[in-house]
């Protein structure tokens, strides 16, 4: 796709004119699909590819080591923004690792 010099300068502009109050910025509605559920030995298998201990884990996701083995028994399910976590450190482990 080739550079377009007049829409960036266009989107300066819009960005300008609604910082100084000259327009109104809408969003669009956008649609987040939900993360996945992931078994226990999903769960373990993502801590196991980081190589720490639960307790380890733990404190990267900001919970507290009890969650992450009741996760990887299977007695709880993580939901929400850990599942999230999860979802990223099961995909891109070294953005969990740089801001942990």
């Amino acid at each position: 796709m080739p550079f377009d010099g007049g829409a960036v300068v266009g989107s300066a502009r819009s960005l300008a004119d609604s910082l100084a109050g000259r327009s109104k910025t809408t969003l669009r509605k956008v649609r987040v699909k939900q993360p996945d559920d992931l078994r226990p030995e999903q769960i373990s298998s993502i801590r196991r590819r980081l190589n720490v201990s639960q307790s380890v884990f733990a404190g990267y996701l900001g919970v507290r080591p009890t969650s992450v083995m009741s996760w990887e028994y299977g007695r709880r399910v993580p939901s929400g923004p850990v599942l999230r976590l999860l979802q990223i450190a099961d995909r891109y482990p070294e953005v969990l690792l740089e801001v942990a």
